[in-house]
């Protein structure tokens, strides 16, 4: 647990206030908010205090009435505000100065301006947050001139027809992947230039998933096309995750199951690419009616389903720590409002530091290890609209911020987004890991689906981009994989103007030309088909229709089960089961599902650490129930015998170790309260603790079966420095 260089950016947060002692969380990185006057004294306290400073701004919106107003450039520029078809500005949150904007090349050379102060203040790394254009945009006048560019003819107003909503969208991606390569070449260009320094620039952004089921356009891997782009934050958190969705004809909150198709979706994004990413968690969440026992167990939710997935191991810890440690929320019984309960703060922070601890090359999962991959598809953003129905007045700003009362059964439908769920969660329900992936990477990696053997596809929801996608998809069955097509080819969005239908061989629907790759007909029957050395399994039904019972997602599941027998591969097994457990190293990583196969608990034996609980105990047995999660310290773990730290909600630095004593700096938020659990080869002789050189109180614990010692203190300024006298040792 002591960690080392701050280069080495394992976790971060994002912060728009200066410094402050009561949020300063001690992780490798600090990302400063906001590109105002104040900027570049807030990026020289936070690196006065220790930390590698990154800047954050929004690239779709933000304080940027100059710009809007005429200040920046002479000419008010209110017509690139995005714009319902009614008129109406869209509108981030409640501000009514602030839009949601297209992208234009002057907006573009705006950011430029605004943000190469940034790059003087020597800041090593630039996130562009949240490229987002809501598919009930497409009516300023910016973006008819942009269709007119773009398409060399005149606008067609997004509502018309499905041709026009999906050409609408794809430009809307493009917009933006046009931005945000102009910004990043321009500035890491001036960068060199000026001052001989690579920068860095990443992306934060929601899930393609949850853009999708948002109803938000935005480019997700089109920006692995950018070389410029360094990376990603996956915005993912409770207010993505709690979103409803659909099992078994059930529409419910499953922020568990949401969150572990989220994260495992950008996982997927980067997996081979070389691109970094980090998982964002937020302790809270943008809606601020919630309590704190809502958070916290939601909280639990997210972290475990990121973890769940171990490719990943930088992250976002926080955004905005102020609001957590400072902010006020509503009391359990609703009386008035409190501050943040003492043993989340400090159950926070031991989660944070064990996430600096996160590259272990030792990962074992437990129960299922067959994965299986449903292909998901930037187009699926793309059409997202019914023309013909008005959906503008319940999806005005659904954002996580916003209640948005959803009372007309097509719009509650439409938000379900039942096509996706349909295929994902009736495994997972099932204990199988799904993992979400990312066709467009299909044709951008060659060997992408070399770790795959099934996977699941369907154009009733989304629509593959280029042919050769196709061709691809036709190799690897003939190679050995098996596809499962889920379709009855009903979708309207099948006859927008696309390559299937344009050119001499003209095909009703994008299914019909992947058969004729595999060599199937095109009017073939349900079932499973040998294709090569593989196997194609057909599922002539719409996938919504697979989270509309417990019948329908059987039927998804005997599907996966015949095809899994059909290729006969001894390691692809499926025993359904209700949780999904994986050892990091030492951290055992586990979440029991309700709604599965049984309500049983997941029972553990060992020596272990609860990393959940605030005291840091040592429990032998885990019962785990349904809907409740654990992240434990295995204290048996070979590898990580001896001394050092176990576990600390303090930040560990310069720990040193001799025959007679152990030292080390503990450093964190002030006021808060602290614990960390040690191991020593016997009970110290004493222990001592300076802060600013006077000697303060603590508390101990002495475990002698485990030989560990738990510490409790409260963080204060400049860190505490803590000196523990070996007593005898044990043999």
């Amino acid at each position: 647990m002591n960690r080392g260089a701050r280069e080495e950016e394992r976790t971060g947060f994002q912060e728009g206030s200066g410094y402050g002692p009561k949020y300063d969380l001690q992780t490798d990185f600090v990302m400063v908010y906001g590109i105002n006057e104040s900027m570049p004294e807030r990026i020289r306290q936070w690196k006065e205090y220790g930390y590698r400073v990154h800047l954050m701004t929004g690239v779709s919106w933000g304080g940027y009435q100059d710009y809007l107003n005429g200040k920046f450039d002479g000419r008010s520029h209110w017509d690139e505000a995005q714009k319902y078809k009614s008129g109406e500005y869209i509108i981030h949150g409640t501000s009514v100065d602030i839009p949601y904007m297209v992208p234009t090349v002057a907006y573009s050379q705006f950011l430029i301006d605004r943000i190469r102060p940034a790059v003087d203040a020597g800041v090593d790394a630039i996130h562009l947050e949240e490229p987002e254009f809501w598919v009930e945009g497409g009516y300023s006048e910016a973006f008819k001139r942009e269709w007119q560019n773009h398409y060399n003819e005149p606008w067609i107003a997004p509502h018309e027809s499905e041709d026009a909503q999906y050409r609408a969208s794809k430009l809307k991606a493009y917009l933006y992947t046009r931005c945000l390569d102009r910004l990043c070449s321009a500035l890491k260009e001036y960068s060199m230039v000026r001052y001989n320094r690579p920068i860095r620039f990443f992306v934060p952004t929601h899930s393609l998933i949850n853009y999708t089921q948002w109803r938000i356009v935005s480019p997700e891997s089109k920006l692995l096309d950018v070389p410029s782009i360094n990376g990603y934050i996956a915005q993912i958190w409770t207010g993505t995750s709690r979103t409803a969705n659909v099992y078994e004809g059930k529409r419910a909150e499953r922020t568990f199951e949401t969150a572990y198709l989220e994260y495992g979706m950008m996982q997927e994004l980067v997996r081979g690419t070389g691109r970094r990413m980090w998982f964002l968690h937020d302790p809270i969440e943008d809606d601020p009616k919630r309590t704190w026992k809502d958070y916290q167990e939601n909280y639990f939710k997210t972290l475990t389903a990121s973890l769940l997935h171990p490719e990943v191991s930088h992250y976002e810890v926080a955004p905005w720590p102020k609001r957590v440690f400072e902010g006020l929320y509503p009391r359990e019984d609703r009386n008035g409002k409190e501050g943040i309960p003492a043993d989340y703060a400090t159950v926070l922070l031991t989660v944070m530091h064990t996430l600096g601890n996160m590259d272990q090359p030792d990962v074992k999962v437990f129960g299922n290890e067959t994965k299986v991959g449903v292909l998901l598809a930037d187009s699926a953003m793309y059409q997202r609209m019914r023309p013909g129905v008005d959906t503008a007045g319940f999806m005005l700003k659904y954002d996580g911020t916003n209640e948005v009362e959803l009372t007309d059964e097509y719009a509650l439908e439409l938000l379900n987004f039942s096509s996706f769920y349909g295929l994902t969660l009736p495994l997972i329900k099932h204990g199988l890991p799904v993992r979400p992936v990312q066709l467009d990477n299909v044709r951008r990696f060659p060997g992408y689906l070399e770790d795959y053997r099934l996977l699941i596809l369907s154009y009733e929801f989304m629509k593959p981009e280029f042919p050769d996608l196709h061709n691809a998809l036709a190799q690897w069955v003939r190679d050995g994989g098996a596809l499962i097509y889920v379709g009855d080819d009903s979708d309207p969005y099948h006859k927008v103007k696309e390559w299937w239908n344009q050119g001499k061989r003209v095909y009703p629907s994008p299914r019909e030309h992947l058969f004729e790759c595999l060599g199937l007909a095109v009017n073939s029957q349900e079932g499973l088909t040998p294709v090569g050395k593989g196997w194609v399994n057909f599922l002539r039904v719409r996938p919504d229709r697979l989270a509309e019972s417990a019948e329908s997602a059987e039927r998804l599941r005997a599907a996966v089960r015949e095809t899994m027998a059909a290729l006969n591969v001894g390691e692809m097994r499926w025993n359904p089961t209700n949780h999904f457990m994986m050892k990091r190293g030492p951290y055992v990583i586990a979440s029991v599902m309700n709604e599965s196969v049984h309500e049983r608990p997941l029972e553990l034996e060992g020596c272990f650490v609860d990393l959940l609980r605030p005291r840091l105990p040592i429990v032998r047995q885990v019962a785990v129930q349904p809907g409740n999660q654990v992240l434990l310290y295995d204290l048996e773990y070979t590898e990580e015998a001896g001394s050092g730290i176990v576990a600390a909600s303090s930040r560990i630095e310069n720990f040193i170790e001799d025959s007679s004593s152990i030292e080390f700096l503990a450093k964190g938020p002030i006021q808060l309260n602290a614990v960390a659990r040690i191991r020593c080869s016997a009970l110290p002789a004493r222990i001592i603790m300076h802060a600013d050189g006077i000697e303060i109180p603590l508390s101990i614990d002495w475990d002698e079966q485990t030989r560990t010692l738990l510490l409790q203190y409260e963080h204060r300024s400049g860190g505490i420095r803590i000196t523990i006298i070996k007593g005898g040792t044990r043999q």
